[in-house]
């Protein structure tokens, strides 16, 4: 099976979640919101850079909990992302 290529409006999406999930972790490390959640910290990490641009629903679930965000917020602000088209580039 071949996966579609992902969107630009994906991968900034991806992005953003990546950065709210950072900044809720705060000052706590990475192996102990991973372990919380149930995924490895090398996973956490792929998602906050941005590598893994679309987790699984049940990560990302797993993830708000152990950082006690409320999963609508993490979905209302990551729906909220738009894509700003770069220099040359028409908007769609």
């Amino acid at each position: 099976m071949v996966r579609t290529p992902l969107t630009p409006l994906e991968r900034e999406r991806g992005r953003h979640l990546g950065l709210l999930l950072r900044q809720a972790r705060g000052e706590r490390s990475m192996a102990e919101i991973a372990a919380a959640a149930g995924i490895s910290a090398e996973t956490l990490r792929k998602i906050e850079t941005g590598r893994a641009p679309t987790p699984a629903f049940f990560t990302v679930a797993a993830l708000a909990e152990a950082l006690g965000l409320p999963l609508d917020e993490v979905a209302r602000r990551c729906a909220a992302v738009a894509v700003v088209p770069e220099e040359g580039e028409v908007a769609a």
